[in-house]
């Protein structure tokens, strides 16, 4: 790439295996055709257009971010929609809202290389159908409506998009503290985590799922937890 080039960047926290591939392919079944260029995530930075040549001080930057971040318990459950505003069906982020407002506060800190204003005000969500025809959206929001998951969250990833539209991991970056430091990764953990985040080729994270945290959306609610009342 010659002067002046750019790339457009994207920060997440990755949905883990196996519920991460499940919403996106039941994003793919309701018609969405980014689904499959796009890994199932809450995202901390959307797409960001930046120089190439700041990929280094933006590595730098997250890798701060992370050496000061702190795992967190993550659940996911129900849907929302941001319709009519914007053509979006996802599912909650019900537990670690408040965690990821402010590590993506800290990820879009001022005085860091990825400073941005955002177009709508800050709401952690999983995205399960975007700019689709209403039928779809509607199918959406009600098929996974029961839809249930929760995680420990141990670091997130850089992404960079590709002139395919494909996002594609470029780095991951493990949180320094774990919740409970001990002799090997528990359930629900990174491998790695409690770690100072390695050089770019850092290996992947070992995602670990808990026995049986999430429902899948053929159970219904009403024959896991009593009705809810008014």
């Amino acid at each position: 790439m010659g002067a002046g080039a750019t790339v457009t960047l994207g920060v997440s926290l990755a949905v883990p295996e196996p519920y991460g591939t499940l919403l996106q392919e039941r994003r793919a079944s309701f018609g969405d055709a980014a689904a499959h260029g796009i890994p199932t995530h809450i995202t901390l930075l959307p797409p960001t257009e930046v120089p190439v040549e700041s990929r280094p001080a933006i590595e730098a930057h997250l890798a701060g971010v992370a050496l000061a971040g702190r795992a967190f318990p993550v659940r996911l459950s129900g849907t929302g929609t941001f319709r009519p505003l914007s053509p979006v069906v996802f599912v909650q982020v019900v537990e670690g809202a408040t965690a990821c407002s402010r590590l993506q506060e800290r990820v879009r800190a001022p005085e860091g290389p990825l400073s941005r204003e955002l177009a709508f005000p800050y709401h952690p969500h999983v995205t399960v159908a975007h700019g689709i025809p209403e039928p779809a959206m509607d199918r959406a929001y009600e098929e996974l409506s029961d839809f249930e998951c929760d995680w420990t969250a141990t670091g997130f990833a850089l992404y960079e998009q590709g002139g395919d539209q494909v996002w594609r991991l470029k780095r991951e970056f493990p949180f320094a503290q774990s919740p409970n430091p001990g002799p090997g990764p528990g359930p629900g953990t990174v491998a790695g985590a409690g770690h100072p985040p390695g050089p770019a080729t850092a290996p992947p994270f070992e995602v670990t799922v808990p026995a049986a945290p999430c429902r899948p959306p053929h159970q219904r609610r009403s024959a896991l937890r009593p009705p809810a009342t008014l």
